[in-house]
């Protein structure tokens, strides 16, 4: 019904309203890629608005969200791995609170490898072929890496890949039980299909997150229904895990319909984000 109302206001000229598509950008991050296509069926089949998503890198969707030319942005790990961000666009967006608030990111290793700490690293910087497997360069994880090389002293450099890269290379390497580091965080489906340990960060490189919803800075007036679902919404580590491995056991570049399956086994806790 909403769609319909504000189709009919665009056609009786009434441009104050609405637009009934709502554009979301998100990364090529496993939790980025659930939430954002968990949040597009939700809000087109329960709530009747058109979803345009949009893939980019993290700074690209700070400044477009911040331009008005993206409604919202639904995995800003704050306060700490994307500052930088926030200072330059803050003043522009809206905080409406974390999906999952425990958002961790470090360096990370299978369990079969006898390290423990990063400053165990440079022990077998040789078996690691001096690399670390890193994502793109936009992600805060990325730059903090970069920091941890020379906080560490690492004899190291990080190779820049992509999210389904980097967890491309760790598959590898665990199915030969090689040496491998990689740039990891969590949530992340990877903690559910490998056995992995974060690496111990005794000076403290790597923060804690939450994971946030950015929207800009006049959607909760144009979109109040959609603003207090986005509230709302919210996810365990156990759910959220659920839902990425569904999507990475389908192993579909699209995701929409394995999320509209797992929407059908969590009517309840998809309720429990609907306005009153």
């Amino acid at each position: 019904m909403k769609k319909l109302l504000l189709l009919l206001a665009a056609s009786l000229g009434l441009g104050s309203l609405a637009s009934a598509q709502i554009k979301i950008a998100y990364p090529n991050w496993a939790e980025g890629v659930a939430i954002t296509h968990l949040v597009e069926a939700i809000v087109e089949d329960r709530m009747g608005y058109d979803v345009e998503l949009t893939m980019a890198d993290p700074g690209a969707i700070y400044a477009a969200v911040a331009q008005g030319q993206q409604d919202a942005f639904l995995d800003g790990w704050l306060p700490n791995t994307h500052e930088p961000y926030w200072e330059e666009y803050g003043d522009q967006l809206e905080d409406l609170g974390p999906f999952y608030g425990n958002g961790v990111t470090g360096l990370v290793v299978p369990t079969y490898m006898d390290v423990d700490s990063i400053e165990d690293l440079n022990d077998i910087a040789d078996d690691l072929d001096g690399k670390i497997v890193g994502i793109g360069t936009g992600a805060g994880i990325y730059r903090n890496t970069n920091v941890a090389i020379d906080e560490y002293g690492l004899d190291l450099e990080q190779v820049a890949s992509s999210g389904p890269a980097m967890t491309a290379a760790l598959a590898d390497a665990i199915r030969n039980e090689e040496p491998i580091v990689v740039t990891g965080w969590k949530p992340h489906w990877m903690f559910g299909r490998f056995d992995l340990k974060v690496l111990d960060d005794p000076r403290g490189v790597y923060p804690i997150d939450g994971l946030k919803k950015l929207v800009r800075k006049d959607f909760r007036e144009e979109y109040p229904e959609v603003t207090q679902f986005l509230v709302n919404f919210s996810l365990s580590e156990d759910t959220l895990l659920d839902l990425m491995l569904a999507i990475d056991d389908a192993g579909n570049d699209d995701p929409s319909e394995v999320v509209r399956d797992w929407m059908l086994r969590h009517e309840p806790l998809i309720d429990s984000w609907m306005p009153r």
